[in-house]
């Protein structure tokens, strides 16, 4: 086979596809939650802690230089604690509500199993009945 057909193949497989729709559908919903954490979870707690900006939370490690005249000759180096911390959010939110998803198609699936009727025990084959009265006959 060559590798056209090969790669073709791989690339019509439903899994494949299902993961490039996840993938997409994950990057979307990402952008989503951290909105919902910047602009609508952050505001509210950064207000009860007496007006604190989340992103504007740094530490310093580094001063930033200037010249006589005040411009700046090199940036400051700092650790930026509140983008941390809104991204922590970020994550959270967003495992939560996978665990959720995925709690909800394990019960599914389980709804599923317990719905559906055991499968037949399968017929013996001639062969098998066959040996079978064989077996029955050398007993006796």
């Amino acid at each position: 086979m060559s590798i056209i057909k090969e790669f073709k193949n791989f690339a019509i497989k439903g899994n494949v596809v299902d993961l490039a729709v996840g993938v997409i559908i994950g990057g979307a919903f990402g952008k989503i939650v951290s909105s919902v954490v910047a602009d609508v979870i952050m505001p509210p707690i950064g207000l009860l802690l007496g007006g604190v900006n989340f992103t504007s939370i740094k530490i310093p490690l580094k001063a930033a230089e200037l010249d006589a005249a005040g411009t700046v000759l090199k940036e400051a180096v700092t650790m930026n604690i509140g983008n941390f911390m809104q991204e922590v959010f970020n994550f959270t939110i967003i495992a939560f509500v996978i665990f959720l998803m995925i709690k909800a198609i394990n019960n599914a699936k389980k709804k599923e199993e317990a719905a559906a009727p055991a499968p037949a025990a399968p017929t013996p084959s001639n062969e098998e009945k066959l040996l079978g009265e064989i077996r029955d006959l050398l007993k006796k």
